[in-house]
């Protein structure tokens, strides 16, 4: 039996689809009203509807419904829709990596970082990229992994130095694992048990602590340490995912904080900003689960995103051993 012809694999572009009608739907997915998806790309409103209506005809079926409050997206809508944002957030990334190639290594990187790592290896190794790599800027964001790695899958970062969140689909993501991160149990300099001959995990129980709120991994990690340890959770903890607010309590009271041995490091041992911090002898095998670099599976790295992410790759080796396979 004779098939007939088959649609061509590019028939809306065959039929006159334009970029402006890509961009002009992935805003209306965002804004719900034809006026303000217009404005988003720079058109008037007639001009907006008149490419809308020309969309709609081209893909054979209702793309949006008009009501009295805007217009919404039907399921066709939605698809295409989505496939633009995709489309359009491809040819963005593809034009960073063409603009990249050249005479040197230049170009723009979006890396992200939790905030152990961003001090031990990310601020090194940026340090470095601008003396031998002036031509590549970098934007930094420290966040927690789950919300790096929403940022990564939303084309916000080129990667980041972090884990893959356990409630994730691993499968878009792919890591380069560094090793466990240390935690220590920072105070105030001449913290009262600074002062005692020899404390221990019990004494610091008799105090506040300072940590994330419920549910956080860092938090996770130091509540299952005492658990393990059949020591009580500490009875009144100030909750905050604020690092700048964690150093301004220890700093004006006698609060405990766990954080990552390397801003530990960094504040007290290179009396940073003016640091009156210290580091108490307890508990120093806590640390929290492998992290390492988390790049999407799917997107080769640019020049300039992988220079940068070599040179945070060699500072790892040089400060830890390689993470087992």
């Amino acid at each position: 039996m004779a098939q007939g012809p088959q649609r061509p694999q590019d028939d809306l572009v065959r039929r006159g689809l334009k970029f402006s009608q890509l961009r002009l739907l992935a805003a209306l997915r965002d804004t719900d009203q034809i006026g303000a998806a217009a404005a988003q790309v720079g058109m008037t409103q007639p001009a907006a509807s008149r490419l809308l209506a020309q969309l709609d005809t081209m893909a054979g079926t209702p793309l949006y419904s008009r009501h009295a409050r805007g217009v919404t997206l039907t399921e066709a809508g939605h698809i295409l829709a989505d496939q633009a944002t995709a489309t359009l957030k491809g040819l963005d990334s593809a034009y960073r990596k063409v603009g990249q190639i050249g005479s040197g290594v230049r170009g723009h990187v979006r890396v992200g970082s939790v905030t152990g790592p961003s001090m031990e290896l990310l601020l090194p190794a940026m340090r470095e990229a601008r003396l031998a790599y002036p031509d590549i800027s970098v934007t930094v964001r420290v966040e927690t992994s789950d919300r790096l790695a929403d940022a990564l899958l939303a084309d916000d970062l080129d990667f980041y130095i972090g884990r893959v969140p356990d409630s994730a689909d691993a499968r878009p993501f792919a890591l380069h694992k560094i090793g466990a991160e240390p935690i220590s149990l920072i105070v105030r300099l001449h913290h009262p048990l600074s002062r005692a001959p020899n404390p221990t995990l019990q004494d610091c129980l008799a105090f506040d602590w300072v940590m994330q709120p419920p549910g956080g991994l860092l938090r996770r990690t130091a509540e299952n340490f005492l658990l393990e340890r059949g020591l009580p959770l500490p009875r009144r903890v100030i909750g905050t995912t604020s690092i700048l607010f964690t150093l301004a309590l220890l700093h004006d009271t006698n609060a405990i904080a766990p954080l990552a041995r390397a801003v530990g490091d960094f504040f007290i041992q290179r009396a940073a900003l003016g640091s009156r911090l210290d580091i108490l002898p307890v508990a120093q095998d806590m640390a929290v689960a492998d992290f390492g670099i988390v790049s999407l599976a799917s997107d080769p790295a640019g020049p300039a995103v992988a220079t940068l992410r070599d040179l945070i790759v060699a500072r790892a080796a040089s400060i830890r051993p390689p993470a087992p396979s």
